[in-house]
């Protein structure tokens, strides 16, 4: 009998990697999976038992069972294990064979990486991927960059066990080079700023307004069934009921507050002051998953100055409409600050990115799913070339009809002594924004006096410097 040949490897088999696999698999594509851990092999081999799937502990032994040219994924922590990998499947490589980087790999490694294995004869594309261990299992949103005939040799897979709006498939070819990573550490990005949002939510109705667990859970179970329609507030909603079997205390309530990163945010906020693009919500979530680590000094702190806030003094159910509001406003900010970055990075790396298509993929799979993103598809589908979210009619008037109430929440908020900080963020770019004329001219003039950094003028020419220094008074 002829030796069974697998149609993908896989290198990882944590959740993400075996899930993947065990979802191609329900597909009727035959599997490989590698792992140094023989317990993740023989767990991946149970879960898939029945299906066409087969682990390994031998690298060479996965690669050579693999049907040619071999497609091998690497879901492997981002960094030097990715070309630890690399340097691992090389001498088991033929021309013409496809490495697959399904990680958060920064962008600028993708790049390098791509440079490198081309001059070996080896095709190459960072895939971000998005939707966590359920989505890897059940459909995820894939953002495969790079490539673009290696991506076309495996559309059908990628189609296949991809998530499903409408009947179409979440991922796209997003465009050359590293695109594929950038979209997704874009996306990442725009996921800290909504996290953020939420917490400061939960922070206004939790001690603004004294909610408790429960209540909180009704009310985001009631947003879920609206505009705020989002995996986020889903699972926030999930959250605020859950109790671990025999407990008395909700989980949510024993967790230290004292947020993890991985990076993706940080690489979102500094890519973004490169190109001197403004996503002042999303640095905020940033800035404030790095406070929340200062646990001990927070604590100093509270007892050097008072930690707790006033309780708000607002009329309940008006405020909670208020703050529906105002949330749907600073989400919509996010995006929009994120999908800049996209057009902007578009535009500064040759990356030619088609903001529907993208916009379209995140609709279902992946962790910023949310009703909004079909308003954006349409947005950015009606006018391709849009040049800033916040320009579309549509959502000019969605914008519009929550500022109040944004303005509201903000106020109530700050003046009880609540720290809000994205929502903040979030009000104050919007105006500055619209704003016609900002007070930016001062600090040209500033920069002039102490720098001779120079003007410009209105309606001239040109550019200026003076002596600002003031002339000696006389005797």
């Amino acid at each position: 009998m002829a030796e069974t040949k697998y149609n993908f490897g896989m290198i990882g088999l944590g959740t993400m990697g075996r899930n993947l696999l065990l979802n191609m698999a329900d597909h009727g594509v035959p599997v490989a999976g590698y792992d140094i851990n023989p317990d993740q092999v023989a767990g991946f081999e149970k879960e898939g038992e029945g299906k066409p799937v087969k682990g390994f502990t031998d690298l060479a032994a996965m690669t050579q069972s693999l049907s040619t040219p071999r497609a091998i994924m690497m879901l492997v922590p981002a960094g030097k294990p990715v070309d630890n990998v690399i340097e691992k499947l090389l001498p088991l490589l033929e021309p013409g064979d496809i490495i697959i980087d399904g990680g958060n790999s920064h962008f600028t490694d993708t790049v390098i990486r791509d440079k490198y294995l081309d001059e070996k004869g080896l095709h190459f594309f960072g895939m971000g991927i998005s939707g966590g261990e359920e989505g890897a299992r059940k459909g995820p949103s894939m953002m495969p960059g790079g490539d673009k005939q290696a991506y076309l040799t495996l559309k059908p897979i990628f189609d296949a066990i991809a998530a499903k709006v409408n009947g179409e498939p979440c991922v796209t070819y997003i465009g050359p080079g590293a695109s594929g990573h950038f979209v997704k550490m874009v996306h990442n990005g725009i996921e800290y700023g909504l996290m953020q949002l939420i917490a400061e939510t939960y922070e206004m109705l939790r001690k603004g307004l004294q909610l408790d667990n429960q209540e909180l859970h009704q009310l985001f179970k009631g947003w879920n069934e609206g505009r705020l329609q989002s995996f986020l507030i889903e699972v926030t909603r999930d959250i605020f009921n859950f109790k671990e079997d025999g407990a008395d205390q909700y989980l949510l309530d024993l967790i230290k507050d004292q947020a993890k990163s991985k990076g993706t945010g940080k690489w979102t906020s500094q890519v973004a002051m490169d190109l001197e693009v403004p996503i002042p919500t999303i640095d905020m979530a940033v800035a404030m998953r790095d406070l929340s680590k200062y646990k001990v000094l927070r604590v100093k702190a509270a007892g050097v100055y008072g930690g707790e806030p006033a309780a708000l003094n607002v009329d309940k159910e008006e405020f909670l409409k208020s703050v529906e509001e105002a949330l749907y406003f600073s989400t919509v900010m996010t995006y929009a600050q994120g999908l800049d970055l996209l057009y902007r990075s578009s535009i500064a790396y040759g990356y030619n990115l088609n903001l529907a298509e993208i916009a379209k993929i995140w609709r279902g799979g992946c962790i910023i799913r949310a009703e909004l993103l079909n308003d954006i598809f349409d947005a950015y589908t009606k006018a391709p070339s849009l040049e800033h979210l916040l320009l579309d009619d549509s959502i000019r008037e969605q914008v519009a009809r929550s500022l109040g109430s944004m303005r509201a929440v903000v106020t109530s908020a700050i003046t009880a002594g609540l720290a809000i900080p994205a929502y903040a963020a979030s009000l104050t770019f919007f105006d500055a924004f619209r704003s016609e004329n900002m007070p930016s001219n001062l600090i040209q003039a500033q920069r002039d006096y102490f720098g001779a950094h120079t003007y410009e003028l209105i309606g001239k020419e040109g550019v200026f410097h003076t002596h600002w220094m003031p002339l000696p008074s006389k005797p």
